[in-house]
C-alpha cells in the first residue's frame, strides 16, 4: 500500500477572521492545517478590497473591551485567556477608541498573516474551494459572503430551505424590560403551539388609531439605511419584507398583515359588552426568542430603518417605552446556516459530520463573535483528533452562551444572526437589575476559569 502523501491533518476553507482563528487554535495544538484562501487565486468577493487574511470589511471596531458589565467585553476576555490570535493582533493594532477596541484595518490583517505564515503548521493556499470535501477533518469558515459554488454545495448537503440568501432581521427585546402592565401575553384565537402554556405564545402590545396612524407616519418618514452596492441586486422575499415597505403600499397594509388585532381580546379594554377586552385597532406582537425566555423578536419588524431611528420609534409602542434591544432590525445579503437544526452541538454538519462550520456562516454577527466560533471550532477538531472527549463550555459564560443559542437553543423556525448579548445567558434572578451585569460577567469568569482548569489538557498552551 503506498504511503499517504497528505500534508494537513485538518482543512480550513476561508482565510477571515473565523477561520484563522480556527487555524491558530488547530497549529498550536500541534495540528497540521492547510488553510485556503480564494481572494489571491484570481477570485474576489464583492465587499473585500484586498488578499489579506482577517480583512475587516466594514468597520474597524471590536466594540466594547469593557469585560465587567459588558457582554462583548466579556467574550474579549474569554478569548484572551485561550490564547486567541485575533485579540493578540487586535492588541497590537489597536488604535484610540475610548472604552471601545478599534484597530487599524490593515497592521490587524498583516499581524494575523504573518502568525499564521510563520507557524511551522500552517500552510496558506491561495486556491477557491468549489465544493465540500467527500472526506477528512473539515472547517468551512467563509462567511457571509460565500462563494455561489461552494454555496450551491452547502446546499445540496443541507437542503435550499435551511440556506438564506437574504438577512431580513427583526429587532429583539429583553423581556425584563417590557411594561407587562401595559401588554398582556395571548394567541390569537387562544391557539397555542404548546398545550402547557398557560398563557399564550405571543406579548401583545395594543395600539389606538391614534398611536398606530402616528407610528404608521414615523416609519415612512423615518431615516433609512442604504444598501450596499453589492447587495442592490439582491432581491427580497414577500415573507421578509422590511415593514416600512409594506408601510407604504397603504395605511391599513400592517394592520391587516404583521400588526392585525383580530382574535386578540385587549384585558385593559373591557366593557360590559366584551368582558374579556376588546380587539386592538392594531397590535405588536412579540414571540419568545430563546429557551430562556429572556429575549423576545418583534414579529415582522425586519427594516431598513437606521438604528437610532429604530430606537425611537419603537419605544413609542405601549408596552416598549423603556425597552432595551439585544438586537436591533436590519436587512442586508447575507448567507447562513439555520445551525440549531442542521449542525449539531459541536459545530459538525448532522448530514457530513467531518465538516464543521465557523464564523458567520453558523449565524453569528460581529467580528467577535466570528472570531470566536471559529477559536471553539479550533479547539473541537483538536480535541477529536487527540481522541478525548470534548467537554461543553460552561453556558454561563460568553463563549458558552453564543454556542449553545447557535446550535440548538435558539429557536430553529425563527433563527438569525445573532450578536452576543447577556440575553443569552441563565438568568440570574436573585440579583437585582443594577448588579445583573457585574454579577454575569463575574460567573463567567470562575466558571471558564475552572473549565480550563479542568481540560488542561485538551486547551492550548
Amino acid at each position: 500500500m503506498l504511503a499517504s502523501t497528505r500534508t494537513h491533518d485538518v482543512h480550513i476553507i476561508g482565510g477571515g477572521l473565523a477561520g484563522s482563528e480556527a487555524a491558530w487554535q488547530l497549529a498550536q495544538a500541534g495540528v497540521r492545517v492547510r488553510l485556503s484562501e480564494m481572494r489571491g487565486s484570481g477570485s474576489m468577493t464583492p465587499a473585500h478590497q484586498t488578499d489579506g487574511l482577517a480583512e475587516l470589511v466594514c468597520s474597524n471596531s471590536f466594540r466594547s473591551d469593557d469585560d465587567t458589565k459588558n457582554a462583548v467585553g466579556l467574550l474579549h476576555h474569554e478569548m484572551r485567556e485561550l490564547g486567541s490570535l485575533i485579540m493578540q493582533a487586535g492588541h497590537t493594532a489597536r488604535v484610540p477608541a475610548g472604552s471601545a477596541m478599534a484597530v487599524d484595518r490593515d497592521v490587524f490583517s498583516a499581524e494575523v498573516e504573518k502568525a499564521l505564515r510563520q507557524h511551522p503548521n500552517v500552510t496558506i493556499v491561495r486556491e477557491r474551494v468549489d465544493a465540500l470535501p467527500e472526506a477528512g477533518l473539515t472547517i468551512v469558515a467563509t462567511g457571509p459572503l460565500t462563494a455561489e459554488s461552494l454555496a450551491a454545495s452547502i446546499v445540496k448537503a443541507t437542503g435550499a430551505e435551511r440556506l438564506a440568501f437574504f438577512d431580513a432581521i427583526a429587532p429583539i427585546v429583553y423581556r425584563d424590560s417590557i411594561d407587562m402592565s401595559k401588554c398582556w401575553i395571548q394567541s390569537r384565537w387562544n391557539k397555542r403551539t404548546d398545550a402547557s402554556n398557560e398563557g399564550g405564545d405571543y406579548i401583545n402590545c395594543p395600539m389606538t388609531k391614534e398611536q398606530y396612524l402616528a407610528f404608521h407616519r414615523g416609519l415612512i418618514e423615518g431615516e433609512k439605511g442604504e444598501f450596499k452596492a453589492w447587495e442592490k441586486d439582491t432581491p427580497y422575499f414577500d415573507g421578509c419584507m422590511p415593514i416600512e415597505v409594506m408601510a407604504e403600499r397603504g395605511v391599513d397594509t400592517l394592520r391587516f398583515g404583521p400588526m392585525k388585532g383580530v382574535g386578540l381580546d385587549n384585558p385593559y379594554d373591557t366593557s360590559p359588552e366584551f368582558p374579556q377586552g376588546r380587539w386592538p385597532y392594531a397590535v405588536v406582537q412579540l414571540r419568545q426568542d430563546n429557551k430562556l425566555g429572556t429575549l423576545w423578536n418583534m414579529v415582522g419588524f425586519q427594516t431598513k430603518l437606521k438604528y437610532a431611528a429604530q430606537v425611537e420609534l419603537f419605544r413609542t409602542i405601549p408596552g416598549l417605552e423603556n425597552a432595551e434591544f439585544a438586537r436591533l432590525g436590519g436587512l442586508h445579503r447575507n448567507t447562513f446556516l439555520n445551525s440549531p437544526e442542521v449542525l449539531d452541538r459541536q459545530l459538525r454538519l448532522r448530514a457530513a459530520p467531518h465538516i464543521r462550520f465557523a464564523g458567520q456562516v453558523t449565524g453569528c454577527e460581529g467580528y467577535v463573535e466570528s472570531a470566536a466560533i471559529g477559536l471553539v471550532a479550533g479547539l473541537m477538531t483538536a480535541c477529536e483528533l487527540a481522541g478525548q472527549s470534548w467537554q461543553p463550555l460552561p453556558a454561563t459564560t460568553a463563549l458558552g452562551a453564543l454556542l449553545s443559542h447557535i446550535t440548538g437553543d435558539a429557536a430553529a423556525d425563527t433563527f438569525q444572526p445573532m450578536n452576543v448579548n447577556f440575553g443569552l445567558f441563565p438568568p440570574l434572578h436573585e440579583v437585582g437589575k443594577k448588579q445583573r451585569k457585574e454579577a454575569y460577567t463575574e460567573r463567567a469568569k470562575a466558571d471558564l476559569a475552572r473549565w480550563i482548569r479542568e481540560t488542561r489538557s485538551k486547551v492550548p498552551a
